[in-house]
């Protein structure tokens, strides 16, 4: 439907409610030969006749009733849509989908997002806990608008904006705390049972890496799923396990875990932010992006 036809539309909607090209006129604040061309117009364009003229104004025809039945209706839509739009605008409705691993969304989004919620709390929040892959394959399916990875990490589908630096480390439980008295190696870190996140995590992949680096094989004890649960078995004594410091900032105050630290040093990684390339950044979710920044 084009604009012209819009219009025609307008005109004719609005002339069956009152019954008077003149009235009609008035109200619209156009000139009556402008309704009575608009309403001509419509009826060559769709082929039958709209309105009966009477003596004191025009009546519907059969084919008009029919007509403005969907007329109403399709104006009813568009009213209803723009205000939609401005209740998003208004941030007063809307989702916000967003995908990241628990402790980045424990540790990292939490904060903005109880913000977020107390300034608009009929925005719906989504969360989505998964590893850069799932991240990944969310976004691009358009499952989600945010979600937040580990970098490096290049993607041609995705637009990534680095968002804050995070620093890893090694910690053990009281029973190994002494070793945290000195620095330790990397070949002797590898003689200690080693808990890591799963193989094929960004954070597994990476400090894998440090030790190639160091021209170490690394021998993993234990692999999980979780940073939780490599928080748990370290401070039950299972091993060094390697996590964000920040992440475990409670844990090394109260002593239930100690930091090892490493004669070669760790190199500090960043977190982004990653969005679709072929999509628009819908208003709620850059208004978060715009909480993110100010907290960070």
């Amino acid at each position: 439907m084009s604009m012209m036809n819009m219009e025609w539309y307008r005109i004719f909607l609005h002339t069956a409610r009152v019954g008077n090209l003149t009235r009609a006129a008035q109200e619209l604040h156009i000139t009556q030969p402008s309704v009575s061309y608009a309403i001509k117009q419509l009826e060559e364009a769709l082929g039958v006749k709209l309105f009966d003229r009477l003596s004191k104004g025009v009546a519907l025809t059969s084919e008009g009733r029919t007509l403005l039945d969907y007329v109403e209706k399709s104006f009813t839509l568009l009213d209803n849509g723009e205000k939609q739009i401005a209740s998003l605008r208004n941030y007063a409705s809307g989702e916000l989908r967003i995908g990241a691993s628990g402790p980045i969304i424990k540790h990292l989004l939490l904060t903005p997002l109880d913000e977020l919620r107390s300034q608009h709390p009929n925005v719906r929040i989504r969360l989505f806990q998964g590893n850069t892959a799932d991240i990944r394959t969310r976004l691009v399916e358009g499952q989600i608008d945010l979600g937040f990875v580990h970098l490096p990490y290049v993607d041609p589908e995705l637009q990534i904006k680095p968002l804050t630096a995070i620093q890893g480390c090694f910690v053990v439980g009281p029973a190994y705390k002494e070793l945290a008295r000195q620095p330790i190696t990397p070949a002797d870190l590898n003689k200690l049972p080693l808990l890591f996140l799963s193989r094929g995590s960004h954070t597994r992949q990476f400090i894998e890496r440090w030790f190639a680096e160091q021209g170490i094989a690394v021998e993993v004890d234990m692999e999980l799923n979780s940073s939780e649960m490599l928080v748990e078995l370290a401070r039950h004594g299972y091993g060094a396990a390697y996590v964000t410091r920040s992440f475990v900032q409670q844990e090394l105050r109260d002593e239930a875990l100690f930091e090892l630290t490493t004669t070669a040093p760790i190199p500090e990684r960043f977190i982004g932010v990653a969005t679709r390339s072929s999509a628009s950044l819908s208003l709620i979710a850059d208004h978060y992006m715009g909480l993110l920044s100010a907290t960070f």
